[in-house]
């Protein structure tokens, strides 16, 4: 099993993935230098590029998935 593989497990502790951990500390890093307000997603997806190779569309899948505007899918055939 390669890296690849071993970054897309959710840890037991969380179910989060290292990508999603990666931007919800980003996210919290930059909200606290911004005393509190808005972060945006430009800055928290170059911030996130620092720690982890991600693509634009992935952040954004996993962005709006923490906002609760889509679903995970688990099931293909769903």
């Amino acid at each position: 099993m390669d890296q690849d593989n071993f970054d897309n497990l959710p840890d037991v502790r969380d179910g989060l993935n290292k990508k999603e951990r990666a931007i919800l500390y980003c996210l919290q890093q930059t909200q606290q230098e911004l005393g509190g307000r808005n972060v945006p997603t430009i800055m928290l997806y170059g911030r996130v590029l620092e720690l982890v190779d991600i693509s634009k569309g992935e952040f954004q899948s996993i962005l709006s998935r923490f906002a609760g505007l889509t679903k995970m899918v688990t099931d293909p055939n769903e």
